[in-house]
């Protein structure tokens, strides 16, 4: 990452945001993330769950954007904010899992506003990924699998029937032969793991 004078023009929080992305690229400083993650965890979600209209898949996409973010971090511009590439990315995540279970929601002229007062359109009209969004989809998929695999082998099986397969909660506790509450109870705790590893860019490299 680079910094130019450019980052004269941003808020103190923009400054902020630049100060923690130099020390987790430059000196992979795992509380650099840990605070990233902090600060934009909850927003990232609200608006992903703007998109999906689902709790439980609104979490699953907010961890898949901070994995990426984290993996490309040293290719962040500072000509932006960091929380609108952010964004860019949580949003186009949810896109790829919309288009491709035909999920119903908002119309394609949709805008969603950010905290910094950006707004950042959505477009869904195109249901074919071109090379770019196919490669990026690529990406997401290795990355994913490699902090999965991380997991203690009680949460990996779980964790893949739900990021992989996609299947449901109700689909994973038949497939198991186990109580719904308790796959739900499993599934959140390795949620918490998975936010814990992503957190630190070793888990994702």
């Amino acid at each position: 990452m680079e910094v130019n004078n450019q980052e004269k023009q941003f808020s103190a929080k923009a400054k902020h945001d630049f100060k923690l992305i130099r020390a987790a690229v430059e000196q992979s400083d795992e509380k650099a993330y840990a605070e990233l993650m902090q600060i934009y965890k909850k927003p990232v979600y609200h608006v992903v769950l703007k998109m999906v209209r689902n709790p439980d898949d609104a979490e699953d996409l907010t961890i898949e954007a901070f994995a990426k973010a984290f993996k490309n971090l040293h290719k962040f511009n500072p000509e932006f904010a960091f929380s609108t590439w952010l964004f860019r990315i949580a949003t186009n995540n949810c896109i790829d899992f919309i288009r491709k279970n035909k999920i119903k929601t908002m119309s394609i002229d949709s805008a969603i506003k950010i905290d910094n007062g950006d707004e950042i359109t959505i477009d869904f009209r195109d249901q074919n990924l071109n090379p770019q969004e196919s490669a990026i989809k690529n990406q997401k998929i290795e990355i994913m699998q490699h902090v999965v695999s991380r997991l203690p082998d009680k949460y990996q099986r779980l964790v893949t029937l739900r990021y992989f397969d996609e299947l449901s909660y109700e689909e994973i506790a038949q497939e198991l032969k186990a109580p719904l509450g308790t796959v739900k109870a499993q599934l959140h705790r390795a949620r918490e793991l998975l936010y814990d590893m992503v957190k630190n860019k070793k888990e994702i490299i």
